[in-house]
């Protein structure tokens, strides 16, 4: 059992039965004799690996034969270069939901400027901190494709229904992939960072529609191609062994746990048991539109007029053994995030503390 109640943002939790397993890997890999970051990544034991995640990927999320899923280094920081270098020919549309949207955005105008594409943002809603989904707005319909971030871990924001999209849809999903059931056939990219839900800082996966690529008539560095890493079975080069592992065990557990549609049961009802305290309770305030409120990062402040209490709430959630409740520094408060991997008994945990920080304060 864990020692506290971890709500980091990010890296985030993991089942324990994925870090015990990567501990004996550690010291003995599959019988070798070696640890996992010492073997070769050509050997069979460490290919059995890579082909049974890749494996999982697709079962998990019903991937259909027409995408491939990869495996890369560098983040889904480098993801925000890889979708414009692979796609975008003449022109791409995004939906500015939150920094990582933006800086993804960005990416694309700065790639785009050398050959002169154009970028456009659909829609924003920045005026009011990012704290809700932008509606009504147009997809261009000569987009090479529209890009979008379903979760935004600052602000607590998610896009939670797969969207009809006029043009190849891509998908940053760093923060929610696995937590919901996804219609994968409706996306021609979805990519993200591991390190939010499904593994260790370390390994970004990317799940790719194969007749999406090829269409561009610039250069793709070597190593953003995503047909580079389809080809070389994400070992082109040496790949990044610890988190696929790492990855693989996490995998492992949501399939023993029942899958993505069990896990999106559980995850609902922490995020509900959460946010009507948040509701009921006089010195916390909800900060995200209700309709757009993520499952994964709950996102509140102090009540108004409550708002010197922000720090004494801190101190007494960690010594309740609680990590990670306090929200990014670009907009202060409390941020739960309540991962696949976070047990209900945490969030209940939560609660309870809250409570008792309201008697303490009537």
């Amino acid at each position: 059992m864990k020692k506290v109640h971890i709500f980091n943002a990010g890296p985030c939790i993991l089942p324990e039965q994925a870090i015990e397993n990567a501990i004996e890997a550690l010291k003995d890999f599959k019988g070798t004799g070696m640890s996992v970051i010492e073997i070769s990544h050509r050997t069979k034991e460490w290919e059995s690996v890579m082909d049974e995640c890749r494996s999982l990927w697709k079962e998990l999320l019903n991937i259909p034969d027409t995408h491939e899923v990869i495996f890369f280094g560098g983040g889904a920081s480098t993801g925000f270069l890889y979708v414009p270098y692979n796609l975008l020919e003449k022109k791409a549309a995004y939906l500015e939901t939150g920094v990582w949207a933006k800086k993804a955005a960005k990416e694309a105008k700065g790639l785009g400027a050398t050959f002169g594409a154009e970028v456009v943002t659909v829609a924003s809603s920045a005026d009011t901190t990012y704290n809700y989904i932008p509606k009504n707005y147009e997809i261009p319909a000569d987009a090479d494709y529209f890009h979008i971030t379903t979760n935004n871990t600052i602000y607590g924001t998610e896009i939670k229904e797969d969207i009809d999209c006029p043009v190849p849809l891509v998908a940053d999903m760093s923060s929610d992939i696995m937590s919901r059931p996804v219609d994968v056939s409706k996306y021609a990219v979805i990519y993200g960072g591991a390190q939010k839900n499904v593994g260790p800082a370390g390994v970004t996966f990317a799940i790719i529609r194969k007749d999406i690529l090829g269409k561009v008539s610039h250069y793709i560095p070597t190593m953003l191609s995503y047909q580079t890493h389809i080809d070389g079975a994400s070992m082109f080069n040496t790949p990044p062994v610890f988190p696929i592992l790492v990855m693989n065990e996490t995998l492992k557990w949501l399939k023993g746990i029942g899958g993505v549609e069990a896990m999106n049961k559980i995850n609902v009802e922490k995020a509900e048991l959460l946010y009507n305290e948040i509701e009921r309770n006089s010195l916390f305030v909800g900060t995200a539109a209700k309709e757009d409120r993520s499952i994964m990062n709950v996102c509140f402040v102090m009540a108004p007029g409550k708002e010197d209490l922000q720090d004494e709430f801190l101190a007494f959630a960690k010594s309740k053994k609680m990590a990670g409740l306090k929200g990014h520094r670009s907009v202060g408060g409390f941020r739960a995030s309540i991962y696949n991997a976070c047990p209900i008994e945490s969030v209940k945990a939560l609660v309870e503390a809250m409570q008792e920080f309201e008697q303490l304060h009537k």
